[in-house]
């Protein structure tokens, strides 16, 4: 299993942001485009991204096929939040309206326009942390569902 060969929690953040890092690098110096998963999606759904709904869909497949085929080979993917599916998919419409009224996701805005040192990635990305410190405080501790 991949946790037993890298010894601390921190590691396997650190692979994953180089990973996510790598991967929105290559994405902008292959297609000169940044790599914004709600943009890549939005792009399928609303018709934008015709000139390019192959690199849409592979891209998409293998956001979700990958982790998908490593849990269905036995790698854990505990998650410590809520089981309580509606609520998940609750806050996922709630992302996916967010990312859609700020023009971008934390693939876009956070990590591409931070290294960028773009100022509407900046403030994006403070906005949406800000609104996600603020619901899980009101969430968990006003509401007691999360």
């Amino acid at each position: 299993m991949l946790i037993g060969l890298i010894p601390t929690a921190w590691a396997i953040g650190a692979l994953g942001g180089l990973m996510i890092g790598l991967a929105a690098a290559s994405f902008l110096l292959i297609n000169g485009r940044i790599m914004g998963a709600s943009g890549i999606l939005g792009g399928l759904i609303d018709g934008s991204g015709q000139d390019n709904p192959g690199e849409r869909t592979a891209f998409l497949a293998g956001l979700i096929g990958v982790p998908a085929l490593l849990v269905a080979l036995g790698h854990d993917a505990p998650m410590h939040l809520t089981g309580n599916v509606t609520l998940l998919a609750i806050a996922g419409l709630l992302v996916g309206v967010g990312t859609r009224m700020a023009n971008g996701c934390t693939s876009g805005h956070g990590v591409v326009g931070i290294a960028r040192l773009s100022i509407r990635g900046i403030v994006a990305t403070l906005a949406y942390l800000l609104a996600g410190f603020i619901t899980m405080a009101v969430g968990r501790h006003v509401l007691g569902i999360i």
